[in-house]
């Protein structure tokens, strides 16, 4: 099936700038902000159109997401839903308001929800300081109906999770075959929205983050103790 024409006005600026993303940009590419202007001259605000592409899962990274590009650089990464077919392009309260804001950043505590950094905090081993923001989280509940939920995560869960979804009923179903003990352990964890983690559950973790290379070195350390 053709697509429609980009410069077509009567679609609409963020449909047209969907397809000229896909058939002049290309996935893996980067544009500018003049690029945009340029494409779609005398339209005010089309750089905001191109952002409102992100709320239908379209993959577009800063020098925030992607420390290789500069700062009026954006990379388009990833096509998301073909927001230029009927029914598509339209996502009821997509907009957060200020007040919103402030409100989802009190509620989470003001830290990212994935990884527990704070705002302005360093990522460990790195210069690079965390950005928090609001993500739109896609849960699965009971009976198969999905529904889109707002959390803080920083910039770099935030990307990493794009285009997941949350098995609300699945999480449900398995706090249903937890014990006694079980369950007023988890309800402890929630009610203080905080839990220590053993040192071996720190160092699994940071295993997990490893290259192949270094993991053959902890599982050679660990076999040579045993």
């Amino acid at each position: 099936m053709d697509l429609p024409v980009w410069t077509d006005a009567k679609l609409g600026t963020m449909k047209r700038a969907a397809l000229w993303l896909v058939g002049v940009i290309g996935e893996g590419n980067v544009f500018t902000k003049e690029d945009v202007k340029e494409a779609f001259p005398g339209v005010s605000q089309a750089d905001r159109r191109v952002r409102d592409l992100r709320d239908h899962g379209w993959q577009i990274d800063t020098n925030r997401e992607d420390a290789s590009l500069g700062q009026h650089e954006q990379r388009f990464v990833k096509q998301g839903a073909p927001v230029w077919e009927p029914g598509k392009g339209t996502r009821p309260g997509t907009s957060i308001s200020q007040t919103r804001r402030r409100e989802v950043l009190a509620r989470d505590g003001h830290f990212c929800r994935s990884c527990g950094i704070a705002p302005g905090e360093i990522y460990a081993g790195t210069y690079e300081s965390a950005q928090l923001d609001i993500a739109r989280r896609v849960v699965r509940q009971r009976g198969g109906r999905e529904t889109v939920e707002l959390v803080i995560e920083c910039n770099r869960c935030r990307v990493g999770g794009r285009g997941t979804a949350v098995d609300l009923g699945s999480m449900l179903a398995s706090i249903d075959t937890l014990g006694g003990i079980e369950r007023r352990l988890l309800a402890t964890w929630i009610d203080q929205d905080h839990r220590e983690f053993s040192k071996v559950e720190r160092l699994w973790a940071e295993y997990r983050t490893l290259p192949e290379e270094s993991r053959a070195s902890i599982r050679t350390a660990l076999e040579a103790g045993n």
